[in-house]
């Protein structure tokens, strides 16, 4: 903590400077005096202090000082981490909810983008001042998302749930929203004002399933916001793994096992080949979740799980990507209903169904996506 030989290259002093990098830009003002004299007053105690003999003589504490919690849960609750976990769980999910409530999105160039720039026009109109608190909820940056996200978490309003229920992840108003149906109809072409309290409606319609991926990453992600805020962490083996990349790659499965039920809520976990003891990993390096469709298909979006295993495999930049090559799928059934009762659960050996191996191109978007029939899944013991 403190560097008796240069004092100015003390922690402590680092530690102090940090604040400098504040995501809320009131507080940062509001805190840049208090800053400053508090780093000028400790400098000048180290620099004093290093320069006593008598002090720098003293035989060192039997016990060291320290926090209560591991380094780990202290970690984790860093605000660049927690920021981290959102662009991946949530801001890398924002365009589901173009163009109504990404503006920024919106190229004013493109005429692709024409229709979307009439109809924000005309909510700007309809809303006025309320259109901020309504529509523009995915700002310009992640930062700005995530600092909106949290102080509306933090309001009380008897008319309005918040964005961020930290009590009850799934009662958030950014998950009840785009889960939610139109507002009941009052004419042809109009409809009730949509419903900011339960049952909650939504002029845009469902955007999101329950049984969906992007359901189980935004509820993870409040989960672990939640619990980071209230201290509920005591061990690291409490800590989630948290290691979720969203991706525009997709896959398709049609003609389920005629065994599965209506519904069936379907993970697919994917392996990757270990080519120095000739078999499949162990551990998955990505993961997609879907809900079988009357036509008995299931889609998913790939999300990669980072590792030690999946760093040759996967392309890691802005859009991390996974390469083409001879992959393991597995498919776990919730016939136990468990996402039912937790959105977030990932299924283990009791729901295992069947697996196969697939030479893989990973395609972006839905037309694109990589295709296989249910008859690749062989069923055999969970390994």
């Amino acid at each position: 903590m403190i560097d008796l030989k240069t004092p100015e290259n003390s922690k402590i002093l680092k530690l102090i400077k940090m604040g400098e990098k504040d995501y809320d830009k009131g507080q940062k003002m509001i805190h840049a005096k208090n800053r400053e004299a508090e780093y000028e007053a400790f400098a000048a105690w180290i620099k004093a202090g290093a320069k006593d003999p008598r002090l720098v003589s003293l035989p060192a504490p039997k016990e060291t000082a320290g926090p209560d919690k591991a380094h780990e849960i202290i970690r984790h609750a860093r605000i660049d981490r927690v920021l981290d976990s959102f662009k991946r769980n949530v801001w890398s999910q924002r365009m589901r909810c173009f163009p109504c409530h990404t503006p920024h999105e919106i190229d004013g160039n493109s005429q692709k983008h024409r229709l979307a720039r009439e109809r924000l026009k005309k909510m700007k109109h309809n809303l006025g001042n309320l259109f901020t608190e309504r529509m523009d909820i995915f700002k310009e940056t992640p930062e700005a998302t995530m600092e909106y996200l949290i102080r509306d978490s933090k309001r009380k309003s008897r008319n309005r749930l918040p964005m961020l229920n930290l009590k009850d992840p799934e009662k958030s108003l950014i998950i009840l929203k785009p889960t939610a149906r139109l507002p009941k109809k009052i004419g042809d072409k109009q409809f009730e004002e949509p419903s900011f309290l339960e049952p909650v409606s939504h002029m845009g319609g469902i955007k999101m399933h329950p049984d969906d991926f992007s359901y189980k990453a935004f509820v993870a992600w409040i989960e672990d916001y939640a619990k980071v805020m209230s201290g509920q962490y005591t061990s690291e083996d409490e800590l989630p793994a948290d290691n979720w990349y969203f991706t525009q790659q997709m896959m398709l499965m049609r003609e389920a096992p005629s065994d599965w039920p209506e519904k069936a809520r379907v993970q697919f976990f994917i392996h990757g080949w270990d080519k120095a003891h000739k078999r499949w990993f162990r551990e998955p390096i990505a993961f997609t979740q879907g809900t079988m469709n009357p036509r008995r298909a299931v889609f998913g979006t790939l999300f990669l799980l980072r590792s030690k295993q999946s760093e040759k495999k996967v392309h890691w930049d802005n859009d991390p990507t996974l390469a083409p090559g001879e992959y393991l799928i597995k498919a776990y059934v919730d016939r136990r209903e468990v996402l039912a009762d937790n959105p977030t659960a990932i299924l283990g050996k009791e729901d295992f169904y069947g697996q196969g191996a697939i030479n893989a191109k990973w395609g972006k978007l839905f037309k694109n996506a990589q295709k296989f029939t249910g008859a690749l899944l062989r069923k055999r013991a969970a390994h």
